[in-house]
């Protein structure tokens, strides 16, 4: 294996994780790769015209300096910004993520890893192209695309038919055709209401009402700050100590941490979604989907309302905004043998508070992280903790270790 194809960290992943941290070890000066395409889940597996529930000034990578952050790209670009109020749009974030991949992170190769194997010396890579890098250290940061969770009723049926909201990018292939949305949250209240504008004849199916989020009463009074505390993941207390204590989080019993990892923040729709459903897309509550099956025109299903009574619902395809359910197994990259040897507590890694799992040196973040660190650390907000952490522990243990082994290679050649 050539030198060239070694390194002290790898960063599997260039999303707003990957990205954050591949630009604080650069300024801490350790020798990292990192792999993928810049934004990629962002670019490919959010629908076009989608915007974010997250407020303009939670909406940043993470450099140490914080000179790149949202706000500051929008006003080079003269796109239109607040800080509250003025939701960005998926397509303005991703047009800033790889601006800061090409200002910040220009060595970033876009190369596919297939494997990561344990070794000795580290942990063995291989990629698509054929090629292989030995690392030290691993950081997988590969977001929420292999976690799309499809219901039971919808398994083993061709993604023809059946697909998660995360299959889609441009939703104008619906154009014409009777598509049944289900779920009731933001991912669902966004994609039928694209849907709907698409030329789609849309369904929304959901167990319960669709509630949509209300809008900020701006600018907020003093009553509204100290009641409702704005925080990058939302006004309220809670989440303004999940945000500012992470590692107290961590400290807390496991099972109140899950709980809150599942429980805490509403996946209700933003108030800017409500004029795009309303009205317009045709909407089927209190109902679950108990069977689905291929028919000749589409999809039959039997949806159950929460009474027992049954009724039956043809559409052309159905989409599942069913959220998303990250488990380790899921990772097709991690080697069989890597895999068993990772503590896992309901699919998830066991971390340390340095992001560190069982297996020395790899280490997750983003949604596999959470029920470590607390809800933040689910969003691109939460990039700002983690890589500030990640590089301080890298910085502290592998530039010992080069040095040691620089000492010894250099008294080697003395001795020869």
């Amino acid at each position: 294996m050539r030198d060239s194809e070694e390194c002290d960290v790898a960063i599997v992943g260039a999303g707003p994780f990957g990205l954050s941290i591949a630009a604080h070890l650069k300024t801490r000066g350790l020798n990292f790769r990192i792999f993928g395409k810049a934004m990629e889940n962002w670019a490919s597996r959010m629908p076009k015209g989608m915007m974010l529930k997250s407020d303009g000034f939670a909406t940043s990578l993470y450099d140490p300096g914080r000179r790149h952050s949202y706000a500051k790209y929008c006003a080079d670009h003269g796109i239109p910004y607040a800080d509250l109020g003025l939701p960005p749009t998926a397509e303005s974030f991703v047009d800033y993520g790889r601006a800061f991949q090409k200002a910040l992170v220009p060595t970033l190769e876009e190369r596919v890893v297939t494997s990561i194997e344990k070794r000795d010396a580290g942990y063995l890579m291989k990629f698509a192209d054929g090629g292989e890098c030995l690392s030290r250290s691993v950081i997988v940061a590969t977001g929420l695309g292999y976690f799309g969770n499809v219901p039971p009723p919808f398994s083993g049926i061709s993604r023809q038919l059946v697909s998660h909201s995360s299959d889609h990018h441009d939703l104008s292939i619906f154009k014409g055709r009777k598509v049944a949305v289900i779920g009731s949250g933001a991912s669902a209240a966004d994609t039928a209401g694209l849907l709907h504008r698409a030329g789609a004849n849309t369904h929304l199916i959901s167990r319960r009402p669709v509630s949509f989020g209300e809008r900020m009463r701006l600018p907020r009074t003093l009553y509204d700050r100290i009641r409702w505390p704005t925080t990058v993941i939302g006004p309220n207390w809670r989440s303004l100590l999940l945000v500012k204590l992470p590692l107290v989080f961590h400290r807390l019993p496991l099972d109140k941490r899950l709980k809150l990892t599942r429980t805490h923040l509403s996946a209700s729709p933003g108030y800017f979604t409500k004029d795009m459903v309303v009205g317009k897309v045709t909407m089927h509550s209190d109902l679950s989907p108990r069977e689905a099956a291929p028919d000749e025109n589409g999809v039959r299903l039997k949806l159950v309302d929460r009474n027992g009574f049954e009724q039956e619902f043809l559409a052309d395809h159905v989409i599942c905004c069913t959220g998303y359910r990250p488990d380790l197994s899921r990772l097709p990259f991690l080697s069989e043998e890597l895999l068993s040897s990772i503590e896992t507590v309901e699919g998830v890694p066991v971390l340390n508070t340095w992001f560190e799992s069982s297996s020395p040196g790899l280490h997750f973040v983003g949604a596999l992280s959470a029920p470590s660190f607390g809800p933040v650390v689910r969003f691109a907000c939460g990039a700002e903790f983690t890589a500030a952490r990640i590089a301080r522990r890298l910085a502290r243990t592998i530039r010992p270790h080069v040095m040691r082994t620089q000492k010894k290679t250099a008294l080697a050649l003395r001795g020869q």
